[in-house]
């Protein structure tokens, strides 16, 4: 019954932070200066100019601008359960289309990002936890200095290297294998500095636990130690973290995209907001904030999946 109980629990708070989310974006809407319809309409025509009410009557009943500001409120929420998320003001069509031509390639971009930071983090830190001195400084140094890193300075640096004086990898990444390399190591470097050192401080601990020297008594190698034993104890922390990171790692795809010209929500994003296209924008926020809640609730299955004692709990 706990776990039903848990369960319901989440979904019920998952739903609370999708409204939480919209109802920022819509007041959010409300608060940019300027009329909507006037607005929509210098950027249909093209013109910046004061346009009359009549003109505007159009534009205000085929986006419900005249409605009372609660019966816009509803109206947006409500099509939200229905995964309608608005009508692009540039594009002249639905939203969810808009952004849905452009999330794969996004999300791709990120899961990837997200499996090598835990990569290297995971293994510079079996390499040099507790190796030595030298190697001991070398990883903390290294985690210290990428988790530190912009990623746009990270990406700028990859591409004038790899990509402008060693012409490895394309000026232009697009969606190919190779094009790919360059922004996921972008946005992965300074994640996995951050995860490791969160590992690093749980791994030093665990290793002194009397549990780990009885399995080195036992005959057990190192190696096997840490991969068995230790790891699935350190890691719990950075497990955490993944929710967030996952969601932070769908920000910074917004500049890795950019910067290496690739498809994705980035560019989306970018050109929304120069053309002040709202309701696009606010789509993307929502996007972006469903995919922390369903990483978090992946993170609780990975902890379950860890640490079997969390499944009968």
């Amino acid at each position: 019954m706990s776990r039903l109980r848990r369960i319901a629990v989440k979904a019920v708070t998952s739903v609370v932070v999708i409204v939480a989310a919209a109802s920022v974006t819509f007041f959010a809407q409300l608060a940019v200066p300027g009329d909507r319809a006037n607005t929509l309409m210098n950027l249909q025509t093209g013109q910046d100019k004061k346009w009359s009410v009549d003109e505007l009557a159009p534009l205000n009943e085929r986006f419900g601008f005249d409605d009372p500001v609660i019966v816009q409120y509803l109206d947006y929420v409500t099509g939200l359960f229905h995964g309608d998320l608005g009508t692009s003001y540039t594009q002249k069509r639905p939203v969810t289309e808009v952004i849905g031509g452009q999330l794969l390639p996004s999300l791709t971009l990120t899961g990837a990002a997200l499996l090598v930071a835990w990569a290297l983090a995971l293994g510079i830190t079996l390499l040099t936890v507790k190796r030595g001195r030298f190697l001991t400084s070398l990883g903390t140094t290294w985690e210290a200095l990428t988790a530190s890193l912009p990623h746009y300075w990270v990406g700028v640096v990859l591409l004038v290297v790899f990509a402008v004086q060693l012409r490895v990898f394309p000026i232009i990444g697009g969606t190919s294998a190779l094009g790919t390399v360059l922004p996921v190591l972008t946005l992965a470097i300074p994640l996995a500095g951050f995860l490791g050192q969160v590992t690093r401080d749980e791994f030093e601990q665990v290793l002194q636990q009397p549990f780990v020297t009885t399995a080195r008594t036992r005959g057990m190698s190192d190696l096997g130690v840490r991969v068995q034993h230790v790891l699935r104890h350190a890691i719990l922390p950075a497990i955490t973290l993944s929710g967030w990171a996952l969601g932070a790692l769908v920000s910074g795809a917004v500049i890795a995209e950019n910067i290496f010209g690739r498809p994705g929500i980035g560019q989306v994003l970018v050109t929304a907001v120069n053309t002040r296209d709202l309701p696009t924008v606010s789509g993307i926020v929502l996007v972006v904030a469903a995919i922390y809640v369903v990483a978090n609730l992946l993170v609780d299955l990975a902890y379950a999946i860890v640490d079997p004692r969390l499944r009968a709990a």
